[in-house]
């Protein structure tokens, strides 16, 4: 019999892409296109940030989402969270000569998080995630004046817990590729004390996004703690 504590990092996607290890060392170390989704949430998070506030990235990979607040003067005090090691080491080594502290860059797991920070980002995790309530609130509890979300939203919620083509050779794993009902996820936001409005995905253009062969309904929602 065997009983391991390695189940997170055996099952996740994360761990087991070479493609994704190279891209995300990359955009640490500022050498890859700007993605679209990182230029808006940096341009949508601007007039809500004074300088000195603290940004919590979560679900941030190797915390590339740095070089969007700097190119644009966004003087913030960085962090971020990711539940891959191999992302966080890779971040580690590459944002210090960028002046990130390799402190900052912590491998955490969302229902591990307890923290109080001024603004919360996510880009792109929920939708990968069984659901979205808890790791949701404990960003909303987390966030004393804003969250910027994007993810999969629409009329109405799909589930789908599908097989990823796109990892190394010999590695059969599933994700969750989920749509949430943009009016619900928009009431559960609200119901912490936050006023909500959703933003079209500029990349998109609201139209739905192929991405490992399934739809994705981008788009991203600006929260701001009432006062």
């Amino acid at each position: 019999m065997t009983i391991g504590d390695d189940g997170w990092s055996r099952f996740s996607i994360w761990e087991h892409s070479q493609h994704i290890r190279e891209l995300y060392a990359a955009r640490a170390r500022n050498e890859a296109e700007e993605m679209t989704c990182a230029a808006q949430a940096a341009s949508l998070l601007a007039p809500l940030a004074s300088p000195g506030d603290t940004l919590l990235d979560v679900g941030c990979g190797s915390g590339w989402f740095v070089h969007s607040l700097r190119s644009r003067g966004l003087d913030l005090e960085y962090w971020g969270i990711d539940a891959s090691p191999t992302l966080i080491e890779i971040g580690r080594a590459a944002l210090a000569q960028f002046g990130v502290p390799p402190e900052r860059l912590l491998v955490r797991r969302l229902d591990d998080l307890r923290a109080e920070v001024d603004h919360v980002i996510c880009m792109n995790v929920l939708s990968n995630l069984d659901n979205y309530h808890r790791p949701l609130e404990r960003m909303l509890l987390a966030a004393r004046r804003s969250v910027i979300l994007r993810e999969s939203l629409g009329k109405g919620s799909a589930y789908q817990w599908v097989e990823d083509e796109h990892l190394d050779p010999d590695v059969d794993l599933r994700v969750h590729v989920n749509r949430y009902d943009l009016d619900e996820i928009t009431a559960f936001v609200e119901s912490y004390g936050f006023d909500v409005r959703p933003v079209v995905d500029r990349r998109t253009g609201g139209d739905p996004e192929m991405v490992i062969g399934h739809a994705h309904h981008w788009t991203f929602l600006i929260a701001e703690r009432r006062a």
